[in-house]
């Protein structure tokens, strides 16, 4: 069986790389058994994934969401998407402080529940960017303002062969 190659615009790529290794980690994580030893590493992997992202989720609340907010007057596909965007990323970190500061930062105490819960959430929002948010950015952004975006992105995460 191959690989789906999702056609994306140069400059998203490397977020979509990015998005690629979430949707593997939750993935993985919604399966998560009530052994705590499991539950604990699936825990990790998830809050070290998404404390990764923050660059990642700067770029979309502030460059992507600003350059999109001029047509959601007009577009209610992209004012729907907009809102989900924000209640998404606010949903994740909600979720992350709560587990964690319920547990005293002790992974060991998370439950299979709260790791399936973030790992869907996790899993949910990056199938929402792929799906709905990034088409939208495809279709209404500019060039420049692709570029702009692609500017954005640390450089670790950009590949050398990609000469942008």
């Amino acid at each position: 069986m191959g690989y789906l190659v999702m056609k994306r615009a140069a400059q998203l790529q490397p977020l979509s790389r990015q998005h690629h290794l979430g949707l593997n980690i939750s993935r993985h994580a919604k399966e998560c058994t009530d052994e705590p030893k499991e539950t604990a590493k699936h825990w990790l992997s998830l809050v070290s994934y998404i404390k990764e992202m923050q660059s990642h989720f700067q770029i979309e609340d502030n460059l992507i969401a600003k350059a999109l907010r001029p047509y959601s007057v007009s577009k209610p596909d992209v004012a729907l998407a907009l809102s989900a965007l924000d209640k998404q990323h606010k949903t994740l970190h909600i979720l992350m402080s709560e587990v964690e500061g319920s547990s005293q930062h002790q992974s060991n105490q998370v439950t299979a529940t709260q790791v399936k819960k973030l790992a869907t959430l996790l899993y949910d929002h990056i199938r929402f960017e792929e799906r709905e948010l990034f088409p939208l950015v495809e279709s209404y952004l500019t060039k420049e303002e692709l570029n702009a975006i692609y500017a954005a992105i640390p450089d670790s995460i950009k590949r050398s062969d990609e000469n942008r």
